[in-house]
């Protein structure tokens, strides 16, 4: 599979937010209804959202021919080493080809001083959980969470680099 990481510019917005899209509806089917997934999305991706991402956190593409595949999203480090893997998610149909582990080893060789990464994962998401371990995540949490009025287990996981 020859696919590039690379830094997001404003021409990715919408295909990020198509990508968005449709990994959560796949991922959380089930776990999550359709509305609340429907309405954090118009929220969390809106085009202002995604502007803001782009100026103030660290945003990455996996391309291939073209065509954006997949995306993770860094926050900025703290003064501890700190940043938070706020989201990374992938077309599902291009799951499994080794995007998501080029986009979190981009973020750990590009960001500056990063020395520990943190996420929160919905522990239902199954491939989330499997692929977070499978990269050296450890749990360091679990909570129930109140996500527009239904309740997520939601689990934190911290990588020390």
């Amino acid at each position: 599979m020859n696919f590039t990481i690379r830094e997001m510019n404003n021409e990715d917005i919408k295909p990020i937010q198509a990508i968005a899209q449709k990994s959560w509806n796949a991922t959380y089917e089930g776990i999550i209804p359709e509305e609340i997934q429907n309405n954090f999305l118009a929220m969390a991706y809106s085009d202002e959202m995604m502007q803001q991402r782009l100026k103030h956190s660290f945003m990455y593409v996996a391309e291939m021919e073209s065509e954006i595949y997949g995306f993770a999203n860094f926050t900025p480090v703290d003064e501890k080493g700190l940043s938070e893997l706020s989201a990374i998610y992938l077309n599902p149909d291009h799951q499994n080809k080794g995007m998501g582990t080029a986009l979190l080893d981009k973020g750990i060789q590009n960001i500056e001083g990063l020395k520990e990464i943190r996420l929160e994962v919905e522990k239902e998401n199954k491939i989330g959980m499997q692929f977070y371990k499978a990269k050296g995540f450890k749990v360091v949490k679990e909570y129930d969470e109140d996500f527009d009025g239904h309740i997520l287990k939601t689990v934190i996981m911290n990588l020390e680099l």
